[in-house]
């Protein structure tokens, strides 16, 4: 009995002392982002994105696709700022455990299970901006089909950070019908190469 109750008060501590954590960081990512428009650009985007795929007819399309341009831009330039912004974030809270799971103070004292929020917000901001300029020279299509796979592995980071990958990579699914690895595997190849080298092996 004395066994049970200990481990039902071990069970109870861990779960108190993570969802404090996360409240932290939660906190913490949306004092940085407080400052941007970035989730409603982003929705723009999408629904842009949508509307312009949904037209068969390119002179129909076209006009979509150039309005597009400029929120494209906005969105790029945010991230930017962004990950200037966060490079000043302190080296314990820009800790991100590359398990599953969250467990409580992980990040804090095995540091060599995490990698650096602080360079994969770089990433993502290199990542978009050279969606945006197109260097891989894609058509329009396929390259805001890039672009949406960037923002969503953004957005997986964010959540990844906040509460843990498992809980990032069901939010993926749920909220856009995509896998984190098939996200993976539709942004740019650099962006690829960069994302995998900092958070490990998937």
């Amino acid at each position: 009995m004395d066994t049970y109750l200990i481990m039902l008060a071990l069970g109870v501590g861990a779960y108190v002392m993570k969802n404090i954590e996360q409240r932290q960081r939660i906190g913490l990512l949306s004092g940085y982002l407080h400052k941007y428009q970035l989730e409603k650009l982003m929705e723009q985007l999408t629904e842009g994105y949508l509307r312009a795929l949904g037209e068969s007819d390119p002179q129909r399309s076209e006009p979509i696709w150039r309005m597009l341009v400029s929120t494209e831009q906005s969105v790029s330039d945010q991230l930017d700022r962004l990950a200037a912004d966060m490079a000043r974030m302190g080296d314990e809270q820009a800790r991100v455990l590359r398990w599953p799971l969250a467990v409580p103070l992980a990040s804090r004292w095995l540091p060599a299970a995490t990698f650096d929020l602080r360079r994969l917000m770089a990433i993502h901001a290199q990542g978009f901006a050279s969606a945006v300029q197109n260097t891989a020279g894609l058509g329009r299509k396929e390259q805001a089909f890039m672009l949406s796979a960037e923002l969503y592995l953004f957005q997986h980071s964010c959540h990844w950070y906040c509460r843990s990958k498992a809980v990032a990579s069901a939010r993926l699914l749920a909220r856009h019908k995509t896998a984190h690895a098939q996200v993976l595997a539709a942004v740019s190849p650099q962006t690829r190469a960069a994302y995998t080298a900092l958070v490990g092996a998937l």
